[in-house]
């Protein structure tokens, strides 16, 4: 499990938090988050518990205004801190109610959706490895020779599940949705890479080919 002070790429903050990348970015440039929970040392990173923060603020924007939403916070982070948590297990256990005047907010909810996207994130983690003598370095399916981004663009451009699965027939479901999240925590850099072949462990679903045209006179 990842741990609660572990620093996230803010990409994977977005994943975790589920929010877009200029959210994030919104909630360190507008100290939405506690300052402590940041570090902009090599690039931008939140920590794990800012997440189910960031999630909160965003969610409930239609019902609350934004000052309730950083009262609502600011208490949350005392809590978090007062109480010396440093384990996911220890956290789940607290009672996240949290009393502002005349509101009662409870915040277990997006606790316990934040510890699952991180055990998803983690997981995504684990399954992907890269090796110089496979595939030019690129990150893969562990076991396979499939590039995690390969899946990830099918996946991005709505192709349904059951065609991904038939021309990997190796992967599974789990498989899918692990590489989208990954690819999505961890976006490529440069151009998208140019296959000179099919990836190992691909099929052929159809083999159509369509003439060129010729040029208009």
């Amino acid at each position: 499990m990842t741990a609660i002070a572990e620093m996230l790429k803010a990409t994977e903050a977005a994943v975790v938090s589920r929010v877009s990348l200029r959210e994030v970015n919104r909630v360190i440039d507008e100290h939405i988050i506690p300052d402590s929970f940041v570090s902009l040392d090599n690039g931008r990173h939140v920590r794990a518990a800012a997440c189910w923060m960031i999630s909160f603020y965003f969610d409930s924007a239609k019902r609350l205004t934004a000052e309730e939403r950083l009262n609502t916070i600011r208490a949350a982070e005392e809590r978090l801190l007062s109480n010396h948590i440093s384990e996911w297990s220890l956290l789940l256990l607290q009672d996240w109610t949290v009393h502002d005047e005349f509101l009662t907010i409870d915040l277990a909810p997006f606790v316990r959706r934040t510890v699952e996207r991180l055990d998803e994130l983690e997981a995504a983690r684990d399954m992907v490895t890269a090796s110089d003598d496979i595939v030019g370095g690129a990150p893969v399916i562990r076991g396979t020779r499939i590039p995690v981004y390969d899946i990830a663009a099918s996946v991005t451009a709505g192709i349904p599940t059951q065609r991904i699965l038939e021309a990997y027939p190796s992967l599974s479901e789990h498989q899918i949705r692990l590489a989208a999240i990954f690819a999505e925590a961890n976006p490529p850099r440069g151009r998208p890479r140019l296959a000179s072949d099919i990836p190992g462990g691909a099929v052929i679903v159809t083999d159509r080919r369509i003439s060129r045209r010729g040029k208009a006179g």
